[in-house]
């Protein structure tokens, strides 16, 4: 005999689903090539001032998730510009784009993180 769900079970159950993802993972060239085609492109690095000072992506600011600033930080952004975001291995910057979309911005998450940005 087998368990069929009903509807109200199933609606139970989508309270663990996760939001709605509002910004689009890229892989590495493909977030390379729209980044350098885009006119409104901004570049994030979104790690750590000492991660980003041992090397980044030329052209990136540094604008880290993990401190308290980012939140206020993203008042002062320009909500005409595409954001393109990395971390080290995608899960922050993925994080960053979650808040950047929530509040309007467009943004892409580096799946893969800053190895992932071809040389």
């Amino acid at each position: 005999m087998s368990f069929k769900p009903n509807n109200e079970i199933k609606a139970m159950f989508n309270i663990f689903k996760s939001a709605p993802k509002n910004y689009e993972d890229l892989d590495g060239s493909t977030f390379k090539s729209k980044f350098q085609a885009s006119p409104k492109a901004e570049l994030l690095d979104v790690r750590t001032s000492g991660e980003y000072s041992a090397g980044t992506i030329k052209g990136a600011t540094n604008l880290d998730v993990t401190s308290p600033q980012f939140q206020p930080a993203l008042k002062t952004l320009d909500k005409d510009k595409e954001y393109y975001v990395f971390c080290r291995s995608g899960n922050r910057s993925g994080s960053a784009c979650q808040m950047l979309s929530d509040q309007g911005f467009k943004a892409y998450n580096l799946a893969g993180g800053v190895g992932a940005w071809p040389h």
